[in-house]
């Protein structure tokens, strides 16, 4: 079956909402059908032939095209196939996801993958604020999954996290992994101002630059985690850089905190 291609006319004016476009959910459906289905777009419902070209039928495998900066919530609570977008998606990517993979080749809005319980999301180019963080007034953030970044993580990534992980190859904003619960972030570029910020478990894993973790961290010293080649071993098989990741000694340097907090997390400098 060929796959279901949505190329974008022109950029909205206002936030287009793809949430009902997953392909489970379009499975079987024909092109012509596709168009039909409805998609909120400001304060009204418009169809989809409205603002995409549609070919091809409903499968496993859905292809956007165009830039999607207003397109949000693509793969919203998606349990199965590939959704891949060639160009740029809005806020809200993946929200919710439970299975599956979300491949963006541009940069994507704020609070991508804010819920992620399973699934792959690769995003090469920018993450904006809140990768994986809970939404305002809740208080569980990415809680499964992975999450791979090619570019910069903006600020509050991983807000909240409770399980998971996340592989930044680029640097990281401030705030990175405030008030985590769980999982692991790794990165290999710097990091920004107060990482860790009232974490209280979960693991921050810098594999480039030491990070600067804030006077409620209590330093450990440094150490070998001999856990950390099992660690490098489980990403071999991901689309990223960290598959090859290479380190000549598991001598560590650890910081525990956010004692503030009564946290029990870490930042872990595993030098080149």
């Amino acid at each position: 079956m060929s796959d279901l291609v949505l190329r974008l006319r022109a950029e909205p004016r206002f936030r287009l909402d793809l949430s009902p476009l997953t392909p489970e959910g379009l499975a079987g459906q024909s092109a012509d059908a596709v168009s039909r289905l409805p998609l909120t777009y400001g304060r009204r419902s418009v169809p989809v032939g409205e603002w995409f070209d549609v070919r091809g039928a409903g499968g496993p495998r859905l292809v956007i095209e165009g830039d999607g900066s207003r397109l949000d919530r693509i793969g919203a609570a998606m349990r199965d196939g590939l959704i891949r977008i060639e160009g740029n998606a809005g806020a809200y990517l993946g929200i919710g996801m439970r299975g599956g993979q979300i491949e963006v080749s541009g940069d994507t809005d704020a609070y991508a993958a804010s819920g992620l319980a399973g699934g792959l999301v690769r995003i090469r180019g920018d993450a904006a604020d809140f990768l994986g963080a809970a939404l305002p007034g809740e208080h569980r953030g990415m809680r499964g999954g992975v999450v791979i970044v090619g570019g910069r993580l903006g600020d509050r990534a991983a807000d909240h996290m409770r399980r998971g992980l996340i592989l930044a190859e680029g640097p990281c904003g401030d705030y990175c992994g405030a008030r985590m619960q769980g999982g692991t972030i790794a990165m290999l570029g710097a990091c920004g101002a107060h990482p860790g910020f009232a974490m209280r478990r979960g693991t921050l894993l810098f594999a480039g630059a030491a990070p600067s973790p804030g006077p409620t961290f209590n330093e450990a010293g440094e150490l070998p985690l001999g856990f950390l080649v099992l660690l490098a071993r489980s990403w071999r098989e991901l689309p990223s850089r960290f598959a090859s990741l290479s380190r000549p000694s598991i001598r560590v340097r650890r910081w525990v905190g956010d004692l503030a907090f009564g946290g029990q997390g870490e930042l872990i400098h595993w030098p080149d």
